[in-house]
């Protein structure tokens, strides 16, 4: 699970459909989410009001 979590990070510092500015928030949520697994659900909340702003640019590109 670890080494997913890792590749999930890695993915998202690489990604152009998420903005520089919401990444930083978005690894650390995961981060803290490591640390903490009661904190799923936060971090999963947190995640999906971003997939909110994000779904529409994988729409636009025949991804969903």
């Amino acid at each position: 699970m670890e080494q997913k979590i890792t590749q999930v990070l890695e993915e998202i510092k690489k990604s152009e459909n998420i903005s520089e500015s919401d990444k930083p928030a978005i690894i650390q949520k995961i981060e803290e989410w490591k640390k903490e697994k009661a904190a799923i659900s936060d971090l999963m909340n947190t995640l999906e009001a971003w997939w909110i702003k994000v779904e529409p640019i994988f729409a636009d590109v025949g991804l969903v």
